[in-house]
C-alpha cells in the first residue's frame, strides 16, 4: 500500500466534502432526507468524528500501544480493493452511532479542519510504524498504522456515496 497515493486521494476526498458542504443550504443540511436515515449534518459528524478516532487508533499503533494480532483475510481484501463489499447496508457501531448529532455547516467545516490538522500531525509517523502492532477496529478487527490509514480513505469514500444517495432522494 502506497501511503503517498492514499494521502493524495484523501486530499481529493476532503475537497469533495468541502465542495458538497458549500452546496447545501443551512436548512437542508439539517433535514432528515426522504429516504430517512441520517441528514447531511449527521453524516458529516459521523465521518469526521470516526476519521479523527481512526487517526488516534493509528497513532496508538505507531506509538507502541498496539498488540501483535492477525488481520483477517477479508479485511486485507477490503483494504486491497479499496472499498467495502457492495450491496450491503452497514450500521455504524453503537459506540460511534451514539456520538452522531446534528451540527451546523460551520461546525462541520470546523470538524473537517480539525481532521486535516490531525492528518498533518499523524501522517509523517506512518513511515516509522511497526506493522506488527495493531489496534482494534470495532468491526474489522486489528489494523496496523498503514491499514488504519487506508481504512480512513475507504470510509470517507463510502460516505461520499451516502451523500450522493441523500442528494438524489431530495431531488425526487
Amino acid at each position: 500500500m502506497n501511503t503517498a497515493k492514499v494521502r493524495v486521494s484523501l486530499n481529493h476526498i476532503i475537497a469533495s466534502y468541502i465542495s458538497k458542504l458549500s452546496s447545501y443550504t443551512d436548512d437542508i443540511f439539517q433535514l432528515t432526507p426522504p429516504i430517512s436515515g441520517w441528514s447531511y449534518s449527521e453524516v458529516y459528524v459521523h465521518i469526521f468524528d470516526a476519521s479523527l478516532l481512526s487517526l488516534i487508533a493509528m497513532d496508538n499503533s505507531i506509538t507502541g500501544k498496539g498488540k501483535k494480532q492477525a488481520t483477517h483475510f477479508m479485511v486485507k481484501l477490503i483494504l486491497l480493493l479499496g472499498s467495502l463489499p457492495p450491496a450491503k447496508k452497514y450500521e455504524a457501531p453503537k459506540i460511534l452511532a451514539d456520538r452522531v448529532r446534528k451540527i451546523s455547516k460551520t461546525e462541520a467545516m470546523d470538524f473537517i479542519m480539525e481532521f486535516e490538522t490531525a492528518l498533518e500531525k499523524y501522517y509523517p509517523k506512518i513511515a516509522t510504524a511497526d506493522l506488527q502492532l495493531k489496534t482494534k477496529h470495532p468491526r474489522l478487527g486489528y489494523l496496523n498504522a498503514k491499514q488504519w490509514f487506508r481504512f480512513i480513505e475507504i470510509h470517507l469514500k463510502h460516505h461520499l456515496k451516502q451523500l450522493e444517495r441523500i442528494e438524489k432522494s431530495f431531488k425526487g
